[in-house]
């Protein structure tokens, strides 16, 4: 049977029962028209499945671990998450899984949000494209995906309930756009909506962005399943977009959507269309799920393993690094043999990693190890610190394994502050000071604050990589790897600097996203505010020359297109990748509500290059890529006039700037009245040479505002900025009330 002929020969409760789960994994199945149950499972770096006949969801089979979001991002490589999503694929379809619950997109508004590690960046350029990697990666091989949490769900301090409160253009500007990317680059069988309120309504039930943005204006085809526990109204979810409840209800809203359809409150259309998106989804799983399945643990193990090498990231080096054969090194720190390398939740996987002293023992590296501190707590132990620094002091190189426990950065609960737990501060520092060679290895899901970063000659930071964590740190510590990873988020000085500071995670019943577009480094570049590393930072072992950077045009026309070109030389001893970073700013000056970014990522490549090679880069650029949202047209607008293309290694290590001219001719509404500021009149081509003839007409009028040598010429121009027609009416007289009136109605004509 026809997915139609399927809906049209189930019963009421039937359908109704098709749109909630079994269990905490499955569908439901019919068994009499042949319908499957599919299932379902954690996470977006490693399954999380529950084992056959358990009876605890949390109790779940062995897998592999990849690198969380926060370290796969930093590989700044769409091509990688694809890769990892390929033997996420794999794994799954071999685990009996149909569909991944992954991956996690939304915006790091906060380094304290405590479910950071598995989100990608503070950027939803870079989310956007990592994602589109991950989906296409997992679906190739027959396996769905359910990208989340849809949307604006970027706290974990009351997420059940907590209201995201965002103005329009923040909301189309930041939070949508890695939505928007994956679905419209990778479509995604299904979509994971929020447990948080958006503007008022439950992500569950929001109709404007389950229905208008996600399937009107972005074409997404598959269907949408709340996160665990997020549905508040069955009813009005359905009718808003809301197909698949997880885990189910143990049949209370099915009977609640079989009482509206009933009752006339739920058109059954409406219930109908709910199913055939289920259905379509659940054989296309079903009839996938029956080709072969190939997994192969031990080498997955090792793309495990090299995705943490692409990924790490080398924040600082002053030359302690690589180490070399025959010094003696001390490793410090319980990481370095029990390392963090995943978060603590719903994404957690039952898996075991190889620590930086197992490779070391493995690779022959002829190291020491003092603990130092525990793995697990913030204590203190004056003598095995004396342990630690005394052994530092007689090495040639300390290698301090640092990082946040588990207790400190988990799902369900914010970080409080930013700081790493104060005996690893403190024990940096210490050893600092004895040691000029000191390098730290940071194992964290998001930023923290460093005050020892100037006193040590080293830092590598690795997130949270997975199970080959280990290997990874050997490989890049020893030399045997080029650290290629960057920043995908801004690691601010400390916590008070950070954009939503004063409002983060509010109050408990509403977060406030007074901040607006100014998230990540578009705050700290607006600001001109130092910071410890900036967006997209990363060092290497080599060096990287950028030259003959050009654009194929001048200008780019409203419906066209342009290229941008620029060749990268390694020019260095070793081989590695750099990471071309391109962004955008608009220079055209005219008037921007809500304040103008000083610049934006708008594209990026990773390239791979040999001593001395070099490669020539390209990237295009179209009018999306100049614009901003526009709430005024309730849609993307890039205004007419002067934009930079800025090339560079990091957001703040700009190699390149060219400039280009946009001649597009849209202009913007301009709501024209008496009381419509002067400077807007000017700025704007349609209005600007009726005021400049009036101006000059009714001199007088406007000098009586405050000429006669009363202000310096700057505050005067500011003074006319702001004058009003009524001012100058006020000013003026009756005759300028006889010639400004006629102005107006010109004024209004000119932009209609």
């Amino acid at each position: 049977m026809t997915v139609q002929e399927l809906v049209a020969s189930l019963t009421l409760e039937e359908k109704a029962g098709l749109c909630s789960g079994a269990d905490f994994w499955h569908t439901k199945a019919v068994e009499r028209l042949g319908i499957p149950a599919i299932k379902v499972s954690d996470g977006p770096h490693g399954l999380r499945t529950q084992k056959e006949g358990s009876a605890n969801p949390n109790d779940s089979i062995e897998a592999v671990c990849f690198p969380a979001g926060c370290a796969t991002a930093a590989s700044f490589d769409p091509a990688l998450t694809r890769r990892m999503g390929a033997a996420l694929g794999r794994e799954a379809r071999a685990s009996g899984v149909q569909i991944l619950l992954g991956p996690a997109v939304n915006i790091k508004r906060s380094p304290l949000c405590g479910r950071n590690f598995e989100y990608y960046s503070e950027d939803p350029y870079l989310a956007g494209e990592l994602a589109a990697g991950f989906i296409d990666g997992v679906q190739s091989e027959g396996v769905g995906t359910s990208i989340k949490h849809f949307a604006a769900n970027d706290q974990e301090t009351r997420r059940l309930s907590c209201n995201s409160r965002i103005d329009e253009r923040t909301l189309h500007e930041i939070y949508l756009p890695a939505f928007e990317t994956a679905v419209k680059k990778a479509q995604p069988w299904t979509v994971m909506c929020s447990y948080n309120r958006v503007n008022g309504t439950y992500a569950s039930e929001n109709e404007f962005l389950l229905t208008d943005m996600l399937r009107n204006a972005w074409g997404f085809d598959g269907f949408v399943m709340s996160d665990w526990g997020a549905v508040n109204d069955r009813v009005k979810g359905v009718a808003a977009g809301l197909e698949l409840e997880m885990p189910g209800s143990g049949g209370v809203n099915d009977r609640k959507l079989v009482a509206a359809v009933q009752a006339g409150t739920l058109d059954e259309a409406v219930l109908d269309r709910a199913v055939t998106r289920i259905l379509n989804i659940v054989l296309r799983a079903a009839d996938l799920a029956r080709q072969p399945a190939v997994f192969d643990r031990t080498a997955d193990h090792r793309l495990a393993a090299e995705l943490a090498k692409q990924s790490g990231v080398l924040l600082r080096n002053l030359g302690a690094l690589p180490l070399r054969k025959g010094q003696k090194v001390v490793y410090i720190g319980a990481y370095a043999d029990r390392p963090r390398y995943q978060g603590g939740g719903s994404s957690h996987v039952n898996t075991a990693a190889v620590s930086a002293m197992d490779a070391a023992v493995m690779n022959d590296r002829r190291v020491t190890y003092v603990e130092g501190f525990p793995a697990d707590r913030d204590q203190r132990d004056e003598e095995e610190f004396l342990r630690a620094v005394t052994a530092a002091e007689d090495a040639d190189v300390a290698v301090i394994f640092a990082g946040l426990p588990d207790s400190f950065e988990s799902e369900g609960g914010d970080r409080k502050h930013m700081r790493l737990p104060d005996c690893q501060n403190n024990l940096i520092a210490r050893v600092a000071a004895v040691q000029k060679n000191t390098v730290v290895v940071l194992h964290t899901g998001a930023p923290v604050e460093c005050p020892w970063a100037d006193d040590v000659s080293s830092v590598l930071c690795m997130y949270l990589a997975g199970e080959g964590v280990g290997e990874a740190e050997d490989a890049l510590l020893w030399g045997e790897a080029n650290p290629c990873g960057r920043l995908p988020e801004t690691w601010p000085l400390r916590l008070e600097d950070t954009p939503c500071y004063l409002d983060f995670p509010g109050d408990g019943v509403t977060a406030d996203y007074r901040e607006g577009v100014y998230v990540g480094y578009r705050w700290y570049d607006a600001r001109k505010m130092p910071v410890r590393w900036p967006f997209g930072h990363g060092l290497s072992y080599t060096g990287y020359v950028y030259r003959d950077a050009a654009l194929s045009a001048d200008t780019m026309a409203a419906d066209g297109s342009v290229t941008v070109r620029v060749t990268v030389k390694n020019s260095g001893a070793m081989a590695g990748a750099e990471v071309v970073q391109l962004y955008v700013t608009d220079a055209t000056g005219t008037p921007v509500p809500g304040g103008r970014v000083p610049q934006a990522l708008r594209g990026f490549q990773k390239v791979f290059l040999e001593p001395g090679e070099e490669q020539e880069i390209t990237f295009t650029l179209t009018p999306r890529d100049l614009s901003r949202y526009s709430a005024e047209i309730h849609d993307w607008y890039a205004a007419p006039g002067k934009y930079e293309v800025r090339i560079g290694h990091s957001s703040r290590d700009i190699r390149a700037t060219l400039k280009l001219h946009y001649a597009g001719s849209a202009a913007l509404p301009l709501a024209v009245d008496e009381t419509t500021p002067l400077g807007v009149l000017l700025a704007d081509e349609r209005t600007a040479p009726i005021i400049r003839a009036a101006m000059q007409a009714n001199a007088k009028a406007a000098e009586n505002g405050g000429g006669d040598g009363l202000m310096p010429p700057e505050a005067m121009a500011q003074m006319l900025d702001g004058l009003t027609i009524r001012n100058m009416i006020n000013f003026g007289g009756p005759e300028a009330e006889a010639n400004l009136l006629p102005m107006l109605d010109a004024l209004k004509k000119a932009v209609e």
